[in-house]
């Protein structure tokens, strides 16, 4: 499927050429982060609107809108909850409204609630069958499912509908990363991060997040390093940095910084998973006594929420399956998650667990269809590599 301005979604060849943008001379130095983000100040306008017109239904959108993205910037779900209720608000003034509608839907994927993001979007591609954004949507749910040939599909139409969007190059570059184009996913990013504006400061400090991610799997540990660096520079403590820092310093065994950096996220973000994550660099710090308390309080957070959507059931599989000894509770947890999603990540937890329980056959074919998407990632592959060494020669 082509796009308008010449971009791929696969390209025919892998790119060769590398947009770094340290070499691009491209850098936030000399950028003061503003008193308020972008979610802050879209949050405050909206209120003073409605405050000025309770019954602006629109300002309610906006309002959302502000809570969504403030729920990115802080990793703060309950701002997630605020947003349903300005939606409900702009329901009740509008019913039907179409922005309202896909607000709604973009709550829905923060909360994890893939299926139902999905489907809601279906529902909205029909009747709006141009809208760029529920392209954005359908493309985010799909992938977060499994559903690969859906979300490329509905990522093309992206390109196509508009070519050179900031929105379509980001997923696109998702989309890559999880095909193996890892130098092709830096490429969309980086046209994405030209393109984005300097007042969106958590934008910009998202999209040098994953640029540092994607150097550092292209095994750059120094662009990515710096990039990163980059990215904490212009928004301070940001959560999504501070664990790809962490990453950086674990890949040069550095992993009583790496803990600290993953202290530091997990007290902007407190979820299981960051936990998770924290626990595991203590260890391999050799703080044993910390990494045991963290540990601890992982399982226990972890299994309140392992029946919703929004869960930590890849970490909790990996736990109980390396950190327990606990195979059969892992393969548990692990069928829950693989009944709700076939994602690449989920196939990969599933197959590990299926492994820990001497399942071998099952485990070699379920890690094969995580491969067969051509995902490079380097902890997968490891585990893949274990599994092949057990699954007895068909």
């Amino acid at each position: 499927m082509h796009c308008g301005d010449g971009w791929r979604l696969r390209p025919v060849t892998s790119s060769a050429a590398l947009i770094v943008l340290l070499a691009a001379g491209w850098t936030v130095l000399g950028q003061t982060p503003a008193a308020k983000s972008p979610a802050e100040r879209t949050i405050e306008t909206s209120q003073k609107a409605i405050s000025d017109n309770p019954k602006n239904f629109d300002a309610y959108n906006r309002l959302a809108l502000g809570l969504a993205r403030r729920a990115r910037e802080t990793s703060d779900t309950v701002y997630y909850n605020k947003a349903d209720e300005a939606i409900a608000h702009s329901l009740e003034l509008s019913p039907d409204n179409f922005e309202a509608l896909k607000m709604r839907i973009w709550v829905l994927l923060g909360k994890h609630e893939f299926q139902q993001a999905r489907d809601q979007a279906r529902l909205l591609n029909k009747q709006m069958p141009d809208d760029l954004q529920v392209y954005g949507f359908l493309t985010d749910a799909n992938a977060e499912l499994g559903n690969y040939k859906e979300a490329e599909e509905a990522c093309q139409w992206m390109l196509d509908l508009r070519p050179g969007n900031i929105p379509a190059f980001t997923r696109a570059a998702y989309l890559r990363e999880l095909f193996g184009d890892i130098e092709g996913a830096i490429e969309l990013m980086s046209k994405a991060y030209e393109r984005t504006p300097v007042v969106e400061i958590e934008d910009r400090a998202w999209t040098l997040t994953q640029l540092g991610h994607l150097e550092l799997m292209a095994g750059r540990t120094g662009n990515a390093e710096q990039i990163l660096q980059q990215a904490l520079m212009l928004f301070p403590n940001y959560h999504y940095a501070l664990a790809n820092l962490a990453r950086v310093r674990s890949s040069q065994n550095k992993h009583g910084e790496a803990a600290d950096l993953l202290k530091r996220r997990y007290d902007a973000a407190p979820h299981p998973e960051n936990l998770y994550a924290l626990a595991e660099e203590l260890e391999k710090a050799g703080r044993q006594s910390e990494a045991k308390a963290a540990y601890a309080e992982f399982e226990k957070r972890a299994l309140k929420e392992s029946a919703i959507w929004d869960n930590s059931n890849r970490e909790l599989t990996f736990y109980y399956a390396n950190h327990a000894q606990k195979p059969a509770e892992a393969l548990r947890v692990a069928q829950l998650e693989i009944s709700r999603r076939h994602d690449v990540y989920t196939l990969d937890a599933y197959a590990w667990a299926l492994h820990v329980n001497n399942r071998h056959n099952e485990a070699a074919d379920n890690m094969n269809r995580a491969l067969e998407v051509g995902i490079k990632d380097p902890d997968v592959l490891a585990r893949a590599a274990i599994i092949r060494a057990k699954a007895p020669k068909k």
